[in-house]
């Protein structure tokens, strides 16, 4: 079969909803939970009551200044983003809060650069592809209302790019990443691995097994790492291979 045959029914096979109503439940307590230190002091956060890079003028390390709100303002922000990321959690009026949430999101992550990390940049993202998509279809407060103003439930399964767009999101940061390693230094310095989690990645796991496992078997997870990555988009398309690069990652990331 032609590869754009395969390609095409692929994209046109109905899929379980429930996979991106998962996504739609987890994604936005997890994006809260990471910023709830932050939601706790939104004047020092985004506000104008912390320390703020000062508005360089165009300068290429700041393309773009956003600059601190009252207090109040702060406040409202921090407020809507948990308003509609509850919203969007349990599926009420789902699409128009995982707007408002994404919009907070981008916000924020644009007004403290300094502290943007992957889940700011990443949580927006996925949030617009849950609502570009029927996220509300199952598991949801729209959809229990739904069945009770038609008397009749939303169909569980159909064709849906949004699934297709998180399937696929993962698989292409990892390809990224794998490449993004081996043009650097981890085919030529073998203790890589072993140095970052002494740094900011170090949890206490980490450090347990940075103290219990050798340093030259640092190396060979160092290059299973780099093979899982720049092959995902091969392993993840075979059904036989899939459960393995899945409870690697999922192993990797712990």
């Amino acid at each position: 079969m032609h590869l754009g045959t395969r390609i095409s029914l692929w994209l046109d096979e109905p899929v379980p909803l429930a996979r991106l109503a998962l996504v739609r439940i987890v994604i936005p307590l997890v994006a809260l939970g990471f910023m709830s230190a932050r939601l706790a002091h939104a004047p020092h956060w985004i506000g104008d009551a912390g320390f703020r890079v000062p508005d360089l003028g165009g300068d290429w390390r700041q393309p773009l200044y956003v600059p601190p709100l009252s207090s109040s303002a702060a406040w409202a922000v921090a407020v809507a983003m948990i308003a509609s990321g509850v919203a969007m959690s349990v599926g009420w009026k789902t699409r128009a809060s995982a707007l408002v949430f994404a919009s907070t999101l981008v916000f924020v992550a644009l007004s403290d650069r300094l502290a943007a990390y992957s889940v700011s940049k990443l949580s927006p993202v996925i949030v617009l592809a849950v609502a570009a998509g029927p996220a509300n279809r199952v598991l949801s407060v729209d959809a229990w209302l739904a069945r009770r103003r038609r008397g009749k439930a939303w169909k569980t399964e159909r064709p849906c790019g949004s699934i297709r767009f998180l399937q696929l999101l993962p698989i292409t940061i990892y390809m990224a990443s794998g490449i993004a390693k081996a043009r650097a230094d981890w085919l030529h310095e073998p203790l890589v691995l072993y140095s970052q989690i002494h740094g900011s990645y170090q949890t206490s796991l980490a450090y347990a097994l940075a103290r219990a496992i050798p340093a030259w078997l640092w190396t060979t997870l160092q290059g299973a790492v780099l093979v899982f990555e720049t092959t995902a988009p091969i392993t993840f398309s075979l059904r036989k291979t899939r459960p393995y690069e899945l409870v690697f990652g999922l192993g990797m990331h712990t």
